[in-house]
């Protein structure tokens, strides 16, 4: 068993005026990479998040078929919500989880579990996340922020209330603005002693850069972006 991490499909099966081919050569076929490497790394027991970006499709019916896609890879697959994710009624979670069970798992106002093979049971919290990108006002960034640390609290409290100790965390936007040594959210990873952040968002060379990686404070950073792993999930722990 192992538990894996990538985000940024980008899927656009019913959408293709959407491709993602224009944004260079890194996503040309970037679905055939997926599978590949998928059907390479990943084993039936093992348990991928995608860390949000999942489809173009802004309603259930018009990405079916990106859903199929990410049904049909192996291992257990556990979704965040990203900012393209309209599909995704952020109140109609449970709806999701009651739609796609067993083969898809949505993480919002929720956590999961994953079993390590030193034995340490790990709660997998996270929610969308948020950072400042200068496209927004303050007043607005501040609201959305707000919001969205109020949803990976309750993926705390309800983890905590239920016992667990040990937390790996998810973000599908980074953990700090451009600039930020801290924000909600990477204080919140050191008050409750998280493992790992993983997260997504960021594209191109020119983004890779934007927020943590590596370990700081205590707190092992990972980004996760499709493009930034070439489509290759990465492995946080066995």
């Amino acid at each position: 068993m192992a538990l894996w991490a990538i985000g940024d499909f980008h899927l656009s099966f019913q959408v293709p005026e959407k491709s993602m081919d224009i944004f260079g050569k890194v996503w040309v076929n970037h679905e055939k990479k997926i599978v590949k490497h998928f059907n390479k790394l990943v084993k039936p027991e093992d348990t991928v998040v995608i860390t949000g970006d999942h489809t173009w499709g802004h309603r259930l019916d018009n990405c079916k078929e990106d859903m199929d896609f990410i049904k049909a890879l192996p291992g257990r697959k556990i979704l965040l919500r990203g900012n393209h994710d309209m599909f995704w009624n952020a109140k109609r979670t449970d709806r999701l989880n009651e739609m796609f069970n067993p083969d898809l798992y949505f993480l919002q106002n929720n956590y999961y579990t994953y079993k390590a093979k030193d034995g340490i049971c790990y709660a997998l919290v996270g929610t969308k996340g948020y950072c400042y990108e200068g496209l927004d006002t303050i007043e607005h960034y501040e609201k959305i922020m707000k919001r969205e640390v109020e949803r990976l609290q309750t993926s705390f409290d309800m983890a905590v209330a239920d016992g667990y100790k040990n937390f790996i965390m998810f973000l599908h936007y980074p953990p700090t603005s451009i600039g930020e040594q801290e924000s909600l959210f990477t204080i919140m990873a050191e008050k409750y002693n998280v493992r790992d952040v993983i997260y997504s968002h960021c594209h191109g060379i020119d983004r890779f850069d934007d927020s943590f990686k590596g370990n700081v404070n205590g707190v092992e950073y990972w980004l996760v972006s499709g493009d930034y792993l070439k489509f290759k999930p990465v492995k946080i722990i066995d």
